[in-house]
């Protein structure tokens, strides 16, 4: 894993904060979980995710992912 990548990750999140995204979080032993939410920040580390869940009436969660969590693609993003 190269420093390059990881700057181009980095802005590619940056680039995307307040857009919808829906997130596939790889939980291991072919368990996935499917989450929609809105991009809030992204820091020199990490960045996080405000997550509603839509079928329950839980609070909105505030998630936070690294970037090298995409390039191992432990999670995978795509806008909404």
């Amino acid at each position: 894993m190269k420093q390059q990548d990881i700057s181009k990750v980095r802005a590619s999140v940056s680039k995307q904060c307040g857009n919808r995204v829906m997130i596939q979080l790889d939980r291991g032993r072919n368990r996935v979980d499917i989450q929609k939410g809105t991009l809030q920040k992204a820091y020199p580390s990490v960045f996080t995710i405000l997550v509603d869940d839509e079928q329950e009436n839980n609070p909105p969660q505030l998630l936070s992912f690294s970037y090298t969590d995409i390039i191992t693609k432990d999670i995978r993003m795509m806008l909404c």
